[in-house]
Order: C-alpha cells, then sequence, then structure tokens
C-alpha cells in the first residue's frame, strides 16, 4: 500500500444547490457520482484498516501475554473500540476471501458500495460467483458497472427461492415467473429451519395449496412463532416433559388459532423463571454486601448506617417495593416474599 503524496485530498466540486439553471437530473447524477466516489474510498480504506488490525492483532497474539491486552491498549491509543475493530477485520478477512478465491479481482472492489461488497462476502458461494460474472459481461462490453446492496440482495433472494428444498414447487414457479417477489421468501426459509420435519410439512402443505404473497406471509409468522414456542418450551423449568405433551398443546393452539398467545405466554413464563433466578442471585449478594458493610461501620459512621437502614426493606425476605406514588389513588406497594430451601431448612431445624 503506498501513500499518497503530501497534500494530496479527496476533493470535489460540489453542484451549487441554488443554481436554478441546474437541472434536477443534473444535479442528482454529479451528486451520486461524488457519493460512489466516496463509498469507494471508504470501503478501501476500511479494508486496509481492517488488514493493519489483523496484523497488530496477530503479532500481539504471538509476542504478547496471551490476553490480548498489548492489542486493547492499542485500540485505546487509537479510540476504537472492540467491536469496530473487529468488525474491520472481518471486513478484511471477507476481502481476502473473494480476492483469493478469484471470484474478484483487486479492481473490481471499486464496482462495490462498502454495504454491497459487505452484502457479497456475507453471501452463498453461488451468489458471490454470479456477482463476479455480471462483472465481467459489463467489463466485456466496456461498460461500468456498480454493485448495490440492493443488487446483492436480490439475487441472494433469488438464489435462496430456487435452491431451497424448504419451498414447494409451487412457490418457486411463482417466484420464478415473478408473480411472488423472491425477497418474501427468504425469511420464511431462515423460520423454516428452525423448525422440525413435522412442522415444515404442515406449513410447506399450506404454502402449495395456496402459492401467493399472503399465504407466504403468514406461514413466515406462524413458522416464527412456532420456533418461539418450541425454543421457549424447552427452558421452562415448571413444565414436564413428562407430565404434558407439548406437541400436542402446540397443535391445539395452532387449530383454535391462537398460536401467537401461547407462544408469548410459553416465552415469557421462561423471562419470568429467569427473572426470579437473577432476583434471588441479586437479594443474596445485597444481603452479603450489607452485613460487609455493617461490620465494617460504627458509632463513626451514622450515615452510612442510615443508608443501610434505609435498604434494609430490599434485604429482608419480604421485599417491598412501591409501584407509583405511595399516596395516590394508582400507587401500590409490592411484597415478595423469599424461600429459598436454604430457608425452608433453618425453619425446619428450629425448635419448637
Amino acid at each position: 500500500m503506498q501513500e499518497l503524496p503530501n497534500g494530496v485530498e479527496l476533493e470535489f466540486q460540489l453542484p451549487d444547490p441554488e443554481d436554478d439553471q441546474l437541472s434536477d437530473q443534473e444535479f442528482q447524477r454529479q451528486i451520486n457520482t461524488a457519493w460512489q466516489v466516496c463509498d469507494r474510498f471508504d470501503l478501501q480504506t476500511d479494508i486496509w484498516r481492517g488488514r493493519i488490525l489483523r496484523t497488530v492483532r496477530d503479532r500481539e497474539k504471538r509476542g504478547g501475554d496471551g490476553r490480548g491486552t498489548g492489542f486493547l491498549n492499542w485500540l485505546k491509543e487509537r479510540e476504537i473500540s472492540k467491536s469496530q475493530a473487529y468488525a474491520l477485520i472481518e471486513l478484511a478477512n471477507s476481502a481476502d476471501t473473494l480476492l483469493q478465491d478469484g471470484r474478484l479481482e483487486p479492481e473490481d472492489v471499486n464496482h462495490f458500495s462498502k454495504r454491497a461488497f459487505v452484502e457479497t462476502a456475507q453471501a452463498a458461494p453461488e451468489v458471490q460467483q454470479m456477482i463476479s460474472d455480471r462483472l465481467k459481461e459489463a467489463e466485456e462490453t466496456n461498460a461500468l458497472p456498480r454493485i448495490t446492496q440492493r443488487q446483492v440482495r436480490q439475487l441472494s433472494d433469488e438464489w435462496t427461492a430456487m435452491t431451497s428444498d424448504l419451498l414447494p414447487i409451487e412457490i418457486k414457479e411463482k417466484a420464478a415467473n415473478s408473480s411472488v417477489p423472491a425477497r418474501y421468501l427468504t425469511p420464511l426459509v431462515k423460520e423454516l429451519e428452525k423448525l422440525p420435519e413435522s412442522h415444515q410439512t404442515v406449513l410447506k402443505a399450506e404454502i402449495a395449496e395456496n402459492p401467493d404473497v399472503d399465504t407466504v406471509k403468514q406461514a413466515t409468522a406462524e413458522a416464527r412463532y412456532l420456533a418461539k414456542y418450541l425454543t421457549a418450551a424447552k427452558q421452562v423449568q415448571v413444565l414436564d416433559p413428562e407430565a404434558i405433551d407439548l406437541e400436542s398443546a402446540l397443535e391445539e393452539a395452532l387449530r383454535i388459532g391462537c398460536l401467537n398467545s401461547t407462544a408469548d405466554l410459553v416465552n415469557l413464563a421462561s423471562q419470568l423463571e429467569q427473572m426470579v433466578v437473577k432476583l434471588y442471585t441479586t437479594w443474596k449478594r445485597l444481603n452479603t454486601l450489607s452485613e460487609r458493610v455493617y461490620l465494617d461501620s460504627g458509632t463513626s459512621t451514622p450515615h452510612l448506617r442510615s443508608l443501610l437502614s434505609q435498604l434494609a426493606p430490599l434485604s429482608n425476605e419480604i421485599i417491598e417495593v412501591n409501584l407509583g406514588e405511595a399516596n395516590s389513588r394508582f400507587g401500590r406497594t409490592i411484597r415478595l416474599k423469599i424461600l429459598s430451601t436454604d430457608t425452608f431448612t433453618h425453619q425446619m431445624n428450629e425448635p419448637e
């Protein structure tokens, strides 16, 4: 990578926004040209920044402390967050992969916007090859190709629609003649992939019977809720798989049309259990810290003791929290009593 000569700047002669003699079409052309140049330089700069960051990281891995401290300090000195750094490294890795596989030539990068390039790097190899072929065809006809994010997504959607085994032939034919836009099929495939085969079969049958946009949207929503239900049901401890047939409950919810509510119900149950566990561990930690501060304080720290006294309602077995204004009409006091197995054991061992 060569350094730019001193004094070289990226500079444009932008159109005058108040020039009434300039047509809107010409104004947009000049603005788009300048924007595309900035986009191209931004992409090339970020690729090289990613390569630089990767080099520094790998050097620190080889001779550092094994925890990446040197790399993190290097980022801190340059005010780069860890997430930004790894996003740039990922971009550089993607660029190198595309170039090494021969799907793109180094000069082809100039034909991409930054977002289009990232989208291409994340696309299937077949989609990458189609984009490469389009670039070569354009070069042979001396055209000036410009690859946009929308074009890459469209190719990815079309590829998904034509190749996925999860889509019935009826909807593939509709996608092929553009009567059903391919962009609706990619989300459907992603949701179907999360489901067991039995549920995939039911939804595929619905789509085959009515291969239209509304059915695809409805199937996508149902697949999403099905996946949410199946995932959450496995995490809810109170649900005993031996005492309840989760699949049958799901089929009944589907039959009476309350799948969405049932999925949300199970999902909220899972969240509530997780919150209870977090509440208990936080309460235990609060008690431990309160006891430590109490032992470390004394008559010489009356304000600190006053702080502990004010926090006492949160460290007792019965926790009290006000919901809304205490003296208002709608104010409520929420009381929760924490009874763990330790508490039960202690109560059982107490002498009568």
